[in-house]
Formats: structure tokens, sequence, C-alpha cells
């Protein structure tokens, strides 16, 4: 109906009733199952809650709106999905799989540190990757006045002058990948988010997405 602070606003106002009573009191609690909430005498329903699987293309923004016109993530989504809120971010020229939700709750748990939901992502570097480095990652690294840290590294391939590195990270920091790459002096050509939690990217194209089933959803917030 509102946000929270027009929605006291509406109360304060007299216009909610909660079964059939006229409620003014900020704070009054109701379950949204069994109670009938009315606003000017209409029928008010909780909103159904959404979780989408989209697999960001690079060369798109993760925000509502761009001050660049940028084409944006929530292009890909049909037009009555354009409320849902981006779970964390990949940047511009970052693909590869993000959530889409308006569960403020399911956001928070897999993006707050003290969850530690573990995202994978395979980095391709130019340049030689040195097993050396890879143990600097996970013992953590200093990059702007910030430790940086990943929970495992390990070199899927190297040669013609480029390496493929598959990292795991529990936050979500800013640019962190690309960070820890360049506190070695090395620069990510191409960067692929293709796991959180224990949800893979798998066979999802690029600019496609799906909803999460029950079963996903329930594994995701396990340790909530």
């Amino acid at each position: 109906m509102a946000s929270r602070r027009a929605g006291e606003q509406i109360i304060l106002a007299g216009r909610v009733g909660v079964n059939g009573q006229l409620v003014q009191t900020l704070g009054t609690k109701v379950d949204p199952v069994h109670d009938a909430v009315t606003v000017d005498g209409k029928p008010v329903r909780a909103k159904r809650k959404l979780y989408v699987a989209l697999h960001k293309p690079a060369g798109c923004v993760c925000s509502n709106r761009d001050e660049l016109g940028r084409p944006a993530i929530h292009d890909l989504l049909p037009k009555e999905w354009q409320n849902l809120h981006s779970v964390g971010r990949l940047d511009f020229n970052s693909e590869g799989l993000i959530f889409l939700t308006n569960d403020g709750q399911f956001a928070l748990h897999l993006t707050h540190p003290r969850y530690g939901v573990r995202k994978k992502y395979v980095a391709t570097i130019e340049g030689r990757m040195e097993k050396a480095m890879l143990t600097q990652f996970t013992h953590g690294v200093w990059h702007g006045g910030e430790k940086l840290q990943a929970q495992a590294a390990r070199l899927v391939s190297a040669g013609h002058g480029r390496s493929v590195v598959e990292l795991e990270l529990d936050e979500g920091k800013n640019r962190e990948v690309r960070r820890l790459f360049e506190s070695q002096g090395l620069a990510v050509k191409r960067l692929q988010r293709t796991q959180i939690g224990k949800i893979k990217l798998g066979e999802l194209k690029p600019g496609r997405w799906r909803t999460l089933t029950e079963t996903e959803i329930k594994t995701l917030l396990s340790k909530l």
C-alpha cells in the first residue's frame, strides 16, 4: 500500500481497520493469514513473495535506473516485476548468477557476512597465476586499506598468457574479486559468478531467468 512512514500516516488518519475495528495505534500487530486488514474499507493482502534467479550478462547494471542510460537487469524481467531488488550486485562488466526478490529477510540472509553464504566465481586472468598467490588469497590480502579474503581458491587452467581461477567468498565487499587480483598486479578479463550457496548457474543462458523452487529457497535459508 505504502512505505512504512506513509503507512504510519494512513494509520494515524484512521483509515485502517483490523477485523472490522478501527486501529490508530502504531505498532499494532496483525496475523496476515487470519486477520482481515482494510484501508478505506478495501481489503489489503500480503504481497506474494518472489524469488528469481537471473543470468546477468556483461554490459548491464544491477540498479533499477542508471544515470548514464545503460541497460539494466530489470529490462530483462516482466514489467510487473519491476519492484524486485537484486540480492547483492555484480559490476557492469561481470556476469553470472544473481537473485532478485521482494523479500527483505531473504536478501539480508544472503548478503550479510554473519550468515556466511558462499558465492563461487570463475575469473579469467591476463597473465600467469602462481599458486603462491592463491595461498595469499585464502590467508587474506590488504587492498585500499581493507582486508580481502577468499575462503577457497584453485587454479583451473593456465596457458597462452592467461589463467582461469575459481574463488569462493562469503562476503560481498565492493569489487572484492577484482581487487584480490589487482593486489597481485593482475587484471581480470572475464568474471562470472557460477554459484550462490548450493544454487548453481547451470544451463541458464545469459539474459534468461527462472523462479527458485521452494526447495531451493529453503536450502538457501537453512542457516537462518
